[in-house]
């Protein structure tokens, strides 16, 4: 079956969620080309800092070099194929060396040096050959701190890849008083037993809080009630708010642009206590009370960077999706400092954290359960084709600096969104032929 029959404007085939062939083209076709996530500066202050990471099912080193640029290699040795670097972070003083057979390599990945060198003349080994130093991947940008990359010399400019969700970068960092930010503190991890696609569908799907996350907002104005007079504390706050009535939700805008990139409107104001008041008036102080309040009138809940991460620009948390397999995604969570924003701020940004996206979150929880029963179903004979029918036809073009398109609170747009910009990936320079598992077309 040609990819193209996978999807229709309204549906896709279960297949997008269970092949292992269809899996194995994603990794190919769009985490091979698409500009992917790679980190962010401050993770590498140094000369010799690096951080490992994956594109696709790739794993590659983000490392600083010693004239302060930003180097991004394919994690293995051209000898023998040995990893060059672990997992994480870490730091190199001045070289990498392969735990193999010691070939070492400069910060920029070139050869340095061989052991034994003697032994290689005569030979076809040439030291100057790029052949034995570590590969580049095809292309690495940076805008405000944020590193992407993508693996093919023929991916899209980056500044058009990011241009609909630009103001979200922007607002990201606008908001702290110096105009910088950093990661603070460690990662979370979580591997969800479901495919990676799920998870992107699920951060701008407000149809699915008021029952996927019932037991946790039950529980939250449960024990206001009995053991707080009713009073909702920041903690229990985050969490009563998925508990809001359908009409919040659907109030609520929907903004999807090229590439499969959209956000959402924010789910919660901001609020307006002594903590916030010393936060503006920080804020304030270099950019003046006009500006700071146009910065922080920007309110926006989760913006997805289709299709690799997931910021949220009002608690500074950014989210990376690394898929393992057609039924294991792997999801970091990091915290992001507001460079020059009262260290307060951070404690909160950290409370947001463990409430929402630590693995012993009662709201995650509710989320990655239901992504695996998902998983489960999908792998069943009990129907081919997946609704994304909820105001299909009815989103309409944004007028508005961004552009795109809007849609409101409870459509699909953002579902079918990231479904076209599938099938341009997946399209590829010929169409595809793969074996459909089902029985119906």
């Amino acid at each position: 079956m040609d990819i193209d029959q996978l999807i229709k404007d309204d549906e896709v085939h279960r297949d997008v969620y269970v092949s292992e062939e269809v899996f194995a083209l994603e990794m190919d076709r769009i985490f091979g080309s698409a500009w992917i996530y790679i980190g962010h500066d401050s993770q590498i202050p140094e000369p010799g800092d690096y951080w490992t990471t994956r594109v696709g099912l790739e794993s590659v080193v983000m490392a600083r070099g010693k004239r302060d640029e930003i180097n991004v290699f394919y994690n293995r040795c051209p000898h023998k194929g040995a990893r060059i670097a672990g997992d994480g972070c870490g730091h190199t003083k001045g070289l990498f060396r392969c735990p193999y057979h010691a070939w070492t390599f400069n910060l920029d990945g070139t050869l340095r040096g061989v052991p034994y060198l003697e032994g290689y003349e005569n030979t076809r080994f040439d030291m100057a050959d790029p052949r034995f130093s570590l590969r580049k991947v095809a292309q690495v940008a940076s805008y405000r701190g944020f590193v992407f990359a993508s693996l093919s010399e023929r991916a899209v400019d980056f500044e058009s890849f990011i241009a609909g969700i630009k103001s979200s970068l922007d607002n990201f960092c606008d908001r702290a008083p110096n105009g910088t930010v950093s990661v603070a503190g460690g990662v979370f991890r979580v591997v969800q037993r479901s495919n990676w696609k799920i998870f992107f569908e699920n951060l701008n799907d407000t149809g699915h809080p008021i029952a996927t996350h019932e037991s946790s907002y039950r529980a939250a104005r449960q024990y206001a009630d009995e053991q707080l007079g009713g009073e909702l504390p920041f903690e229990l706050h985050i969490i009563d708010g998925n508990g809001a009535p359908p009409k919040f939700w659907s109030d609520l805008d929907l903004h999807a642009f090229e590439f499969g990139h959209s956000y959402m409107t924010a789910i919660f104001n901001a609020p307006d206590d002594p903590l916030s008041q010393a936060y503006f008036a920080s804020l304030a102080a270099k950019i003046g009370e006009d500006r700071a309040k146009e910065i922080l009138g920007v309110n926006r809940h989760n913006t997805i960077i289709y299709p690799s991460c997931s910021p949220h620009t009002s608690f500074q948390q950014w989210r990376v999706i690394r898929p393992l397999s057609v039924d294991r995604t792997l999801v970091e969570i990091f915290t992001f400092r507001l460079d020059g924003a009262p260290e307060e701020l951070l404690q909160r940004t950290f409370t947001y954290s463990n409430v929402v996206n630590s693995p012993s979150s009662i709201v995650m929880t509710d989320d990655v359960h239901v992504y695996a029963e998902c998983q489960k179903g999908l792998a069943t004979q009990g129907g081919d084709w997946v609704s994304q029918h909820r105001n299909a036809g009815q989103d309409l073009p944004f007028s508005g600096a961004d552009g795109g398109e809007i849609g409101v609170g409870t459509s699909e747009l953002p579902i079918r969104n990231q479904f076209r910009a599938w099938r341009e990936y997946m399209a590829g320079d010929a169409a595809e032929t793969i074996p459909l598992q089902s029985s119906d077309q």
